[in-house]
């Protein structure tokens, strides 16, 4: 007796949760929102494939749901966006953009224009990064905090454009790739360091403080030299360990990531050793960096940019890029693409990261089939733009997936990218939190 009294309530049970079930399946189709519909999305987190998604978005932007379109209904009140035959990937991120950085004007052309010219150029560069299909990007240093003030114009609904995680202005040592280092003593403030430049522990602590305080959310450091910067070399270090220490120790303090400009190999490993974050461009790492790397228990993430070289040495002497840093761009190129396959050999996490900004912002989807080139299969080099970089970013909650919980961020391609990565090149529709942004 007690047996059946058990059983019956198990059925009773049973009962009770399937029919909360429809019900919560029948509100979620009936009470508004907005379906989006195609012939498959790509479920980056299994890699798998998935057709016929009925994907339904809440008023808050993010999915509540993911059914069968073949079996599942909706009511009359709940939007359709129906893409079609076409094939759905979560929206892409990208972790190294400057996009207050007009690719075509370089060197000291940059003279003829006003201080505020560069944060209306910020404006047409986000709309062309989103319709490219980034609809998360991480702004990586910019002027007078443009990056920052056009994530509230955006969020504000004033422009278009993806979700920006802004840097501000990036840290760095006088003198190094970060500071001003293209003009004569008499263009600078007697006595007065450039924001965001420290020469000690405590001022590049001060630093960290100061970008978080005016919007930063996270912060950049120059530990290496660079190429499009006057007076430095990429392998040269600049920011010694225990400065990069006291960056990444402040900054995690405050909740904060870090990313480090680090091409030379004792600039990545000092980066590495100090628990930096993400190691950007890593164009000369050594295998001591790459072992680093791989063994450091706090995940460091590699984000190299091995597309834009295509753009900078047919077009930058046009658009007045000096030549000693065209000079540098050739003589690391094809090293920093030979390490990208070592690093991701070696097993490595892989971030996709473009440097847009020294390239137009609308092709940086190009990088894809370069990072296929060396070494990724399609799906590796999807997830590095998407279920990847939301790890690296502590976003996993928000974006880098098509899953239940996180915004609809949705781009929607011709065929199939896991076949064929250059889909990614040519975007044909674009959704950013359940809302159409490109696209019929």
């Amino acid at each position: 007796m007690q047996s059946s009294v058990k059983f019956g309530s198990f059925l009773r049970g049973i009962a009770f949760v399937g029919a909360a079930l429809l019900a919560t399946s029948a509100l979620a189709q009936d009470s508004g929102g907005t379906v989006i519909t195609a012939a498959r999305y790509i479920d980056v987190l299994t890699g798998k494939s998935v057709d016929f998604p009925a994907i339904f978005v809440g008023a808050d932007g993010r999915i509540t749901g993911i059914a069968d379109a073949r079996t599942v209904r909706w009511g009359s009140d709940v939007k359709h966006i129906d893409l079609g035959d076409k094939t759905l990937l979560p929206g892409l991120i990208d972790m190294h953009v400057h996009i207050d950085g007009p690719a075509d004007i370089g060197g000291y052309n940059g003279l003829e224009y006003t201080d505020s010219f560069w944060g209306m150029t910020a404006v047409k560069n986000a709309r062309d990064m989103l319709d490219a299909g980034f609809t998360t990007i991480r702004n990586v240093g910019s002027s007078d905090r443009n990056d920052i003030g056009l994530k509230q114009a955006i969020d504000a609904g004033y422009a278009v454009g993806p979700r920006i995680i802004g840097a501000g202005y990036a840290l760095g040592a006088t003198g190094g790739h970060c500071d001003s280092t293209f003009f004569p003593p008499s263009f600078e403030k007697e006595d007065a360091k450039k924001e965001g430049i420290g020469d000690t522990p405590d001022e590049l602590r001060y630093q960290v403080r100061r970008q978080r305080k005016y919007g930063a959310e996270v912060i950049k450091v120059c530990a290496t030299g660079g190429v499009f910067s006057r007076n430095t070399e990429p392998g040269q270090l600049q920011v010694p360990e225990n400065e990069l220490r006291a960056i990444a120790d402040e900054a995690h303090q405050w909740g904060l990531q870090v990313a480090a400009h680090a091409h030379g190999a004792s600039g990545i490993r000092a980066a590495i050793a100090a628990g930096i974050d993400t190691i950007e461009h890593a164009s000369l790492v050594d295998d001591e960096g790459i072992r680093m790397a791989v063994a450091r228990k706090r995940p460091v993430w590699f984000s190299m940019d091995i597309f834009n070289t295509d753009y900078t040495q047919a077009e930058g002497a046009k658009n007045g890029v000096l030549e000693d840093n065209l000079r540098k761009d050739r003589e690391i190129a094809q090293i920093q693409r030979d390490n990208f396959r070592k690093a991701h050999k070696a097993g490595v996490r892989m971030v996709f990261g473009s440097d847009a900004g020294v390239m137009p912002h609308g092709l940086v989807g190009g990088q894809f089939k370069v990072m296929v080139q060396y070494g990724m299969t399609p799906l590796e080099a999807i997830q590095a733009a998407t279920r990847n970089a939301a790890q690296a970013l502590a976003r996993e909650k928000d974006v880098g997936a098509i899953a239940v919980g996180r915004y609809a961020d949705i781009i929607a391609v011709d065929g199939d990218p896991l076949t064929d990565v250059r889909e990614l090149e040519s975007v044909d529709a674009v959704v950013k939190g359940g809302v159409l942004v490109k696209g019929n």
